[in-house]
Formats: structure tokens, sequence, C-alpha cells
């Protein structure tokens, strides 16, 4: 039966009863408003009033019956999938779930190591062993891609007893594989393929854009909605189709790990971000495509800047790329891209997504107006006055690119005995923590990889440029595996 996108059922539930003048003898303690506070001075009541917990006829998130459940169904029938499922912990609960549903304590998965930190975590939290596929470094601008299809195709067949793949579609900075002949040949061999869909949420919207993860006939995906298609941040979702999904499974670990008292102010704006991505994304996101372009072409008649699009990245054997993303070359200038990001937002009020030492990412999304661009593109041309005359010397790409060698799983190397010591005397010790640039959160070191120099040398760059570094230890120190306790470490000594 054909579904009815104009409906919101959660939305317009819960508005009838923030409407319904209910005297509240349960929780939330702010009791739909009646609590002054700073925040309600400046919202009103009526955000509070939509913050209810669950009250009867409102359904269960857990063991969703009602209203929660014909939501889903229609996102999943908006994104092409036999089944959808809402989660209040962002696209991070959807990889520690697809990830923890799919493979069990030393079972294998085939990841990218590019991947976010969630998908670290969920291997400590599972206790699989990762293969991972090393993504194509695109030299000029410094950053890891997309998968090689021979490389994934190569780790498939050296590892027939993996459980599953992990794609990314796209990457952080908009590139994609080639997720349908991956689909494809990783069902010949009965694995799962699991897609961490963060920021690629508006693709199926428009044939204009990539292929999204239930065209190309992967088993999951998670996708970040708050991302790019408009719902509250840290609301996702994870849709699922095809045979090989437990879904029993799937709804047992979401639930171990998704809060009792979920958001209905998340749930909602789910809701609705579906609806209007829906009805309005077809028309445009092609248009916001085209206001993308025509950016571009301006970016790029700026002096010492570069904006780069779909085709410089299938010069370099992407799949695909995602034109709603900006990726603006900054490094001509003899500026990095942490030098641009503050001087956009400390001068211009201009805040981007991302630098990394050559780059800056923009996120555009239906959101994004005319006057956001050229706002922007006025604000680099004034940058690029005052510095193209100073004659910066150039910022060099960097000639080596490596990942540390693993030596033990992740989960190992978590409940390993541990000692901290300092980063700068870490070399050819093993990790026990990760150490990751936030954003995007890949992370440099994973637990049971070994700290080369390269890492360290990494790690010492975006200290001096301002990054924002995330780990469980104080600055200048690592967590490290003590060998000298650690029983496998005597084994493996002895063999």
């Amino acid at each position: 039966m054909e579904k009815d996108h104009n409906l919101t059922p959660f939305y317009t539930k819960l508005k009838a009863y923030a409407d319904s003048g209910a005297i509240c003898h349960d929780v939330p303690g702010h009791k739909l408003g009646q609590i002054d506070n700073d925040m309600m001075d400046y919202t009103g009541k009526q955000i509070f009033k939509l913050d209810a917990n669950a009250p009867r006829g409102m359904d269960n998130l857990n063991r969703p019956q009602g209203v929660i459940l014909e939501a889903t169904e229609l996102m999943a029938d908006a994104f092409g999938a036999e089944k959808s499922y809402f989660l209040t912990g962002g696209t991070t609960m959807g990889i520690l779930s697809m990830i923890m549903s799919t493979c069990r304590a030393k079972e294998k998965i085939i990841l990218p190591r590019n991947v976010h930190k969630s998908a670290i975590n969920a291997l400590i939290l599972s206790g699989a062993v990762p293969i991972f596929v090393k993504p194509y470094i695109d030299q000029e601008l410094g950053i890891a891609n997309h998968m090689d299809y021979e490389e994934v195709k190569k780790a498939i067949i050296e590892n027939p007893d993996a459980m599953g793949v992990l794609v990314i579609n796209p990457t952080y900075f908009g590139v994609t594989s080639d997720l349908e002949r991956i689909v494809t040949l990783a069902h010949e061999y009965d694995m799962k393929v699991l897609v961490d869909e963060a920021h690629g949420s508006h693709f199926p919207f428009s044939n204009k854009l990539p292929i999204g993860a239930m065209e190309a006939g992967a088993d999951l995906a998670s996708c970040s909605l708050h991302k790019t298609v408009g719902s509250l941040t840290q609301s996702s979702i994870l849709i699922a189709q095809g045979p090989r999904v437990d879904h029993m499974r799937l709804r047992s670990t979401i639930n171990m790990i998704q809060s009792t008292s979920p958001s209905s102010l998340l749930l909602a704006s789910l809701d609705i971000a579906r609806k209007s991505i829906y009805q309005k994304g077809p028309k445009q996101l092609p248009e916001l495509i085209d206001m993308a372009k025509k950016t571009r072409e301006q970016i790029n008649q700026i002096p010492g800047l570069k904006a780069l699009g779909k085709a410089y990245f299938l010069s370099r054997n992407a799949f695909n790329y995602d034109e709603t993303k900006i990726i603006i070359k900054v490094s001509e200038l003899g500026l990095t891209g942490f030098d641009v990001y503050k001087e956009l937002s400390d001068t211009y009020k201009i805040q981007v997504e991302l630098a990394e030492t050559h780059l800056v990412l923009a996120v555009l999304s239906i959101g994004t107006t005319q006057k956001d661009l050229d706002v922007l593109v006025e604000a680099l041309t004034k940058i690029s006055e005052t510095y193209i005359g100073m004659h910066l010397e150039p910022i060099a790409p960097k000639i080596k690119y490596s990942y540390p060698e693993a030596y033990t799983r992740p989960r190992e190397a978590y409940h390993a005995p541990k000692k901290y010591m300092p980063i700068a005397q870490a070399v050819d010790e093993i990790a026990a923590e990760s150490i990751m640039i936030y954003p995007p959160g890949i992370p440099i070191v994973i637990p049971g990889e070994i700290i080369s120099q390269d890492i360290l040398d990494d790690l010492e760059f975006y200290q001096r440029s301002g990054s924002v570094i995330l780990s469980d230890t104080e600055s200048g120190y690592i967590k490290i595996i003590d060998k000298e306790y650690w029983m496998k470490w005597s084994e493996d000594e002895d063999e």
C-alpha cells in the first residue's frame, strides 16, 4: 500500500499531548515547562512542552506498536528499506548496533581504516577482529577517501570467513566507493554489507546524487538525518533489508545501548525531517547542486584557492562524488586549512565543517541559501587579498602516509594491563586507547596498534595547529599496554 508522506504520526500525537493540558506527575522534572530557567527565557515554553517522556498513547521506542511504529514504517518507505529504527544516540549508536549484531568475539569484519571512532568502539564491545582495507590517499589534499574495489575484493577472497563488510557511503569529504559491486561480491560470500551513511542521508532523494545504501542492495545502513536532512542533532536512523538481517538480534542490540528515556524532541524531529526531505528533496537537491557548482566556479576565480568538484575525484578513481560538499584547497596561499578555518570563524562569523592541512570543507543542505554561499565567497576573496601579496611558501604535500601496524585486536588491547607514558617516548609501544582528531573523528591510532614515529609526528602537527584531539589521557601522555604484565606478550615472546 502506498504510504502517505504528508503524515507525521509521532509528531502529531506529541503535539496533541503538549496542547492537552495534561497535569504531569511523571518525569521529566520540568513538568512540560513549569520551571523557569535561562533556556526557557530564550526559547519559550513550547520546546519544553514537547519534551514528554512516553506518556500513555505515545508508544515505546524499545518496543514500538503505535505511532512510533507508524513513523518508522514511513521512514523505511522513504529510504527504500524494509524496516527502520529510530536512534537517539546518533549514527554512533547505529554503527555500534550494526557491528555488534553482526559479529561475535573473534569473528572477522572487513572495513576501511579511515572509519569513524564508533566503529573502533564497536570492535572493542563486540570483540570482532578487524580486517582493514587501506583507503585511497589523495596526496594533493592529504586526505583518505574511498576503498578501491580490487582491494575490497582481495580482502574478501583472503578472508572468506568474515561476517561482513563495512563501507563508508560517502566519506566525510563526499567520495563514494563502488558500493553496488561490493554488495554483489560480499553477498556471493554470504557476508552482510553494513553502510556508514552518516553523511549520505540525502542520497535517496535525488538521482543527481550517488546511490544510497538500500538501492545498492546493502543489508544495513546507519544514516545521520541531523547532518544533511534537517532533524535535530543526535537523531539518526538504522535501516535494513533482506534475509541476512536478524531483526531480533538487531533490536536486542539497539535496546541494549539505547536510552530507556529517549528524547521525544529527537524522535519528532526525525518524523518531520522525513516528511520534509521526501517532499522537498527531489526539487531542492538539484537546485542545491547547481548553487554549489556556481560557488565552486566563483572560488576558482580567487587567487590561491581551488574548489574541487566531481571531475577531480573521478580522475582519482573515486566511483562517485556528493556535489553538495564544497572542498576548498587553501594551501597554495601558504596557509593551512586550520588557519583559514579560524579566520573564517573569528573574522567573518562563518562556520565551516572542518579543516585539514590543505583544505576546509563546507557541508551544504537544502537549508543552505544562495546568500550563505555568497558570504562565503566574499570572505574567501578577502582572505586571499590579505595573504596573496605576502608570497608565503605554499604548503607542500606530505610525502609519506601510513597506518599503524596492528599487533592485537582492539578488545584485547582495551582489557590488557596498561600504563601511561609520555607520548614522545612511546615509539614501538602498543596503544591501549584511540587518539583522534575531531572532526572528523577518525583515529590516527587505535587500541592494539603499534605506535610509530609517523604517528607521533602527525600528532605533534595537529597539536601545533590547534586541532581538537580526543583521547582518554591528559595532554602529553598516552595509554599503552604494559607488556611486563600482559600474558599475551609473554606468550608471544616465548614462541
